[in-house]
């Protein structure tokens, strides 16, 4: 888990960085920041399916060593990027995130697979919110970090800790036991093992929907992407404010973690899913609409809460709902969609933004995403009904 932490602060302060310093170089045309999501999901999502195959049959911990490697060497590259401008800033950094977007598309399935076999399946439930719990504490802290570390030392030292980071995953990494892989497909050929994972998901129609609502809603719903152009046109705040705007979804979403294990949401678990992600639709267009920043940080920080219970509720699902002989297909399907989600989505929050204006484009897509959660309420039944525990003691 620690290793898992350090990842993620690695990658989180690039996440930062890299549309900070687009923003200041090009702080009219969003579609430059727009284009980050593209170049990072080509490799992503096109390499997620080989990734969870690769998963399901060669050692995971090592898998994983290999893409913190890329990680760190990724980050090596973009601090010495930093120093051009222009075109030739934006090249290299686009030339950097695609190969770190190939790292992402072997990362994502080999990690919860591997948490998989370290975790009893009684605890999964549980595994799922603390992963959350962990994911999010870095999330807020590295962007805070990172406007701190920029307004008092520069974007060098901004860099360099985000290389430290990677190199302290990569050395736990290390200290991780390999374990064993479930063979039971071995002879499958390796297209059907490749296709696998989408023909088990397409059977279940809590998982295909469950991940539907994640693509569009976040696909449609998503501002963090503008979030550079919002504060400096919109709400006029320094790096450091930026920061603290940047980490407050993830701090909500910190916060649904610590009362999901207190109070693990289990009963009617899917409608809670709808109703959380229908609520993120509502914050983004009051995000949208703001000119304050604690109006702002508010809506940013409920919009966060209510995405932190989805994702506890959707991670579980996937936990209970995949057999240990598919779990990195399964899991590569599922990164499929939440790159989508991400990736796409920051694409289209820049050409929205570029074609339609910035604010306009973010309270559009707020009511996009109400319009998605509707129409999921109505066609996924097995989503609606689902309940956490009764569901866990069926297993």
């Amino acid at each position: 888990m620690t290793a898992f932490a350090c990842s993620t602060f690695c990658t989180r302060i690039l996440f930062f960085l890299i549309p900070f310093e687009i923003a200041n170089q090009f702080p009219y045309d969003p579609l430059f920041i727009g284009l980050l999501g593209l170049v990072q999901a080509i490799p992503a999502l096109s390499l997620a399916v080989v990734g969870g195959h690769f998963a399901d049959r060669f050692n995971r911990r090592n898998l994983l060593l290999c893409t913190v490697t890329v990680q760190v060497l990724c980050a090596t590259g973009l601090l010495l990027a930093e120093r051009f401008a222009g075109a030739w800033f934006l090249g290299s950094v686009y030339i950097i995130m695609f190969f770190l977007g190939v790292a992402r598309g072997f990362a994502e399935p080999a990690l919860p697979s591997l948490e998989a076999q370290l975790v009893p399946r009684s605890a999964a439930v549980s595994a799922a919110t603390w992963g959350t719990l962990v994911w999010h504490a870095c999330a807020v802290a590295a962007p805070v970090l990172a406007g701190y570390l920029i307004n008092l030392s520069g974007m060098t030292v901004s860099f360099g800790a985000s290389i430290v980071f990677g190199v302290l995953a990569w050395l736990l990494l290390l200290r991780v036991k390999p374990k064993p892989i479930v063979r039971t497909a071995i002879d499958e050929p390796i297209m059907q093992s490749l296709t696998a994972g989408w023909r088990f998901v397409a059977k279940k129609q809590i998982l295909w929907t469950a991940m539907a609502l994640d693509l569009f809603a976040v696909l449609f719903g998503g501002a963090v992407a503008m979030l550079p152009l919002f504060a400096r046109h919109v709400l006029h705040v320094d790096a450091v404010w930026l920061g603290f705007l940047n980490a407050a979804p993830y701090f909500g979403a910190l916060v649904t973690a610590f009362l999901c294990i207190r109070y693990p949401p289990h009963a009617k678990a899917g409608i809670k899913l709808l109703a959380s992600v229908f609520g993120f639709g509502v914050c983004m267009i009051v995000f949208a609409l703001s000119t304050n920043l604690a109006l702002s940080l508010m809506a940013l920080f409920v919009a966060g809460m209510l995405d932190g219970l989805s994702v506890v509720i959707r991670k579980a699902i996937l936990r209970l709902y995949s057999p240990d002989h598919m779990r990195g297909r399964v899991a590569a399907v599922s990164s499929i969609f939440v790159g989508a989600s991400n990736e796409l989505g920051e694409l289209e929050s820049g050409f929205a933004a570029h074609y339609l204006g910035l604010v306009r484009s973010v309270w559009m897509g707020g009511i996009a995403t109400l319009a998605v959660v509707s129409g999921v309420t109505f066609v996924g039944r097995e989503l609606r009904k689902f309940d956490m525990k009764s569901d866990t003691d069926s297993q």
